[in-house]
């Protein structure tokens, strides 16, 4: 329930232009045919999903599109949804080089 709430709270901060800047950071990812049929947030997260790219415990993909894509405010939810609800702290995922997040930091 948490994550889906995460995902809708995420979403309601995403506008058209967010999400076509979303999309052309992830363009590795989703096919050009397939990224013009994504409309909405709602339905890019569902690709995401569909394609392995974003679940309930793993969000490292889309802390890193929200790092290249310069939206602080939405890693900044996503960082606080890992640490209060997956418990996951940022030493625990020295391991992955898409955890570069000074701001998860100060959620400590």
């Amino acid at each position: 329930a948490e994550y889906r709430s995460l995902l809708e709270e995420l979403a309601q901060n995403i506008t058209a232009e967010d999400l076509e800047q979303l999309k052309s950071a992830c363009k590795e990812d989703i096919p050009s045919e397939e990224s013009e049929a994504i409309a909405t947030s709602h339905h890019w997260f569902a690709f995401l999903e569909k394609h392995s790219k974003l679940d309930r415990d793993n969000l490292s993909y889309i802390e890193h599109i929200f790092e290249i894509s310069r939206r602080p405010d939405l890693l900044t939810m996503v960082v606080q949804y890992r640490t209060q609800v997956l418990k996951i702290s940022e030493e625990d995922e020295v391991d992955t080089k898409l955890t570069r997040i000074p701001s998860a930091k100060k959620y400590k």
